[in-house]
């Protein structure tokens, strides 16, 4: 890969966006919409050959969720493409502006980053969340995907750019996909270290690619974190209400990163909840259980699931397991979660900080007191309040598409939008003043 090549193509073109206004931007984004809805048969076909690769890779069935495409999520993939069209452009805003005592003018204004780089795993959504997160703030992206989805983004890359190609003003070399070859990652190393090349880099996926990119990455990155997540049922918590939320947020779909990993649950309500608990899950999910969770779940008969997922073999306890200390702060990314009982509130706050990636953490409760103290201790980007932490999310938070979930505190925090590709500066305008 020549890196240089294509670094330098990509800066010239964001130049070139960086001159455009909103509806310049928005003209080439609807056409791309318009490309991709004509095209979803090509797309999807590319689709099935990387399911099928997968497949024979022996893939799990959550992990194959996530590399799917069909029409439903085609159809959502350009429903958040005009949901960007839509934000308001962040290209040249005030964010403050004051007179020096001098005279001076002095404006801060909202730029573009200029060359974004993005690795990610599995998911060929992705592709357009961040191509079109890009463009519409003006920069122009370098897309490294993976291997197990490679034929899904260079289908999804190529209706991209001729699309581009076909409007008037349109900058189809403001996107880039790396030529990817399974088990070489020489070019990662290539974009972690082109230093005055690519201006930030952006790692979306598991752990393993986000340690990998976090501790040699020369360039500045934003910390994408896989989700170990938590949902604490507390003893004022209304256990009907929690049991459909940890439904929800383990089992609706397991392989996001927003999706549960361990319950936390007060001792109090815990001879109550876990039976119900049980009852909702429906043999569905393998429990990890501490020792006095185990205790009472023993005592349940798992039952059969009948939701489409895998049926387990019938009878008690064949989805309980004795957690182990590698269970706690685990993703497992699938039908499996750890359940952990504490005595207290703070026992909890103190749990899930010491277990958590620090992105998405909800309690159940009924007590201001209690959830205001949640709230306020937890460290997270997201915490919620009796609701689901499948929430965060770009869409739902009325973002459209997202860039991913932010777990580090500099730059940016939580799902990211258009606003994370752009930062600041100082525009000052003088009449002769020297000091």
């Amino acid at each position: 890969m020549n890196l240089k090549a294509i670094t330098d193509s990509l800066r010239e073109a964001s130049q070139k966006l960086a001159l455009q206004n909103a509806c310049q931007k928005n003209a080439a984004l609807e056409a791309v919409a318009a490309a991709l809805d004509k095209n979803r048969d090509a797309i999807i076909a590319a689709n099935k050959d990387d399911l099928h690769a997968g497949l024979e890779a022996g893939m799990s069935n959550s992990i194959l969720d996530r590399l799917m495409l069909d029409h439903k999520r085609i159809d959502g993939i350009i429903a958040s493409l005009r949901d960007v069209i839509g934000q308001t452009d962040p290209v040249g805003e005030e964010v403050a502006g004051w007179k020096t005592p001098n005279g001076m003018s002095i404006r801060q204004v909202r730029v573009p980053l200029g060359v974004v780089a993005i690795i990610y795993e599995n998911r060929p959504n992705v592709t357009v969340d961040a191509f079109s997160l890009a463009y519409k703030s003006g920069n122009a992206i370098l897309l490294r995907g993976s291997s197990s989805s490679y034929l899904s983004n260079v289908a999804i890359v190529k209706v991209i750019k001729e699309a581009l190609a076909g409007v008037e003003g349109g900058v189809p070399e403001a996107i880039e996909l790396v030529e990817v070859h399974e088990h070489d990652h020489s070019d990662v190393d290539q974009i972690l270290n082109a230093v005055g090349m690519i201006d930030v880099c952006l790692p979306r996926g598991g752990k393993k690619l986000i340690q990998n990119v976090v501790q040699n990455a020369r360039v500045p990155v934003i910390e994408t974190g896989s989700g170990v997540c938590h949902l604490y049922v507390d003893e004022f918590a209304n256990l009907e209400m929690a049991c459909r939320i940890a439904e929800n947020a383990k089992i609706q779909r397991p392989s996001v990163c927003n999706a549960i990993e361990c319950i936390v649950i007060h001792t109090k309500v815990a001879q109550e909840f876990l039976p119900m608990l049980e009852k909702t899950f429906a043999g569905r999910v393998k429990l990890h259980a501490d020792e006095k969770s185990y205790e009472i779940l023993k005592n349940c008969v798992v039952t059969k699931g009948t939701t489409g997922v895998p049926e387990p073999v019938e009878g008690p306890h064949t989805l309980l397991l004795p957690a182990t200390e590698e269970d706690f702060g685990n993703e497992y990314l699938d039908y499996e979660c750890c359940i952990k009982v504490v005595d207290s509130i703070e026992e909890a706050i103190s749990y899930i900080n010491s277990h958590n990636t620090k992105h998405s953490e909800s309690i159940i409760s009924e007590s201001r007191a209690n959830t205001r103290l949640f709230q306020s201790m937890i460290d997270a980007s997201c915490v919620y309040v009796n609701a689901s932490t499948r929430f965060t999310d770009g869409g739902e938070f009325g973002f459209g598409a997202e860039l991913g979930i932010s777990t580090q505190k500099l730059h940016a925090r939580g799902p990211m939008g258009i606003k994370v590709l752009t930062t600041t500066k100082y525009l000052i305008d003088g009449e002769g003043q020297i000091r």
